[in-house]
This record gives C-alpha cells, structure tokens and sequence, in this order.
C-alpha cells in the first residue's frame, strides 16, 4: 500500500548501522507534514498490516508507533513522526554519527551488550538506559 502522505522514509535503529548488534526488527522513521496527518493514516496502516497500542500511542506527542509481525515475531517497528522536526532530525543524526564513527559505534555496540545482559527481561528499561548514551551523541 503507498502512502503519499510519508514524504520521506528512512531505516533507522541499529539495524541500519553496519555491524552493530540488533535485535532482527527493522525500524522505519516515516516523515509526515503533521501529527494529525499521522493519525489520519493510522487506521491505513494498521490495515496494511502493523498493529499498536492505542494507549501507548496516547502517551506519545511527537510521533507514532507500530509494528509488524511474522510468526509470533516483531519484524518492524514503524515510526511517523513531523518531517524535519526534532524527533525526525534527532533520529538521522544519531544513525549518521554512529555510520561515520567506527569508535562511536564501537562504544554504543558495547554498551547495548552490556544492558541486554542486564536487562534481559525487560525491554523499556533496556530502551531506556540506552537513552543517555543516545542524547550525549546528538548534543556532541
């Protein structure tokens, strides 16, 4: 299904930097003109088949999410969120840095080992200790 209203996307997370350690889920950055652009094409999406959490997208002001799955499986997680604002420019510029730097990206790789040891389990707060490291980045 071809949504007119993504003007731009691009393949974010760890599995767009070569050789960083990922979990196999592809993460896709949709830029839209707005959020309520973003909610207008939802119910699209979701019947191009990604699923959400209503209730999780309700806490989120600058983007949404869905995912997609194959075989009891996340396969991709789909971010849309504003053209050219800070959550989108935020994103490319964490991924460019760490494609440019291979001791950044050795860093951040070490890193992520050591919290998916310590965070086995739980997901959020290993997506959170990670946040730090990220938001020292972007404002270096």
């Amino acid at each position: 299904m071809f949504f007119t209203e993504m003007r731009e996307v691009e393949h974010i997370g760890s599995t767009a930097i070569p050789g960083m350690p990922a979990k196999p889920i592809i993460d896709i950055m949709a830029g839209v003109q707005s959020m309520a652009v973003a909610d207008a094409i939802s119910a699209r999406i979701i019947a191009a088949h990604y699923t959400t959490s209503a209730e999780f997208n309700a806490t989120l002001s600058n983007r949404r999410w869905f995912m997609r799955w194959k075989d009891g499986r996340r396969t991709h997680h789909l971010h849309v969120v504003v053209l050219d604002q800070e959550e989108w420019t935020n994103k490319l510029r964490f991924r460019d840095l760490l494609r440019s730097s291979k001791t950044l990206a050795q860093r951040y790789a070490l890193l992520k080992q050591e919290l998916a040891q310590h965070y086995f389990t739980d997901r959020e707060a290993y997506s959170g200790a990670k946040s730090e490291f990220v938001h020292e980045v972007i404002r270096a």
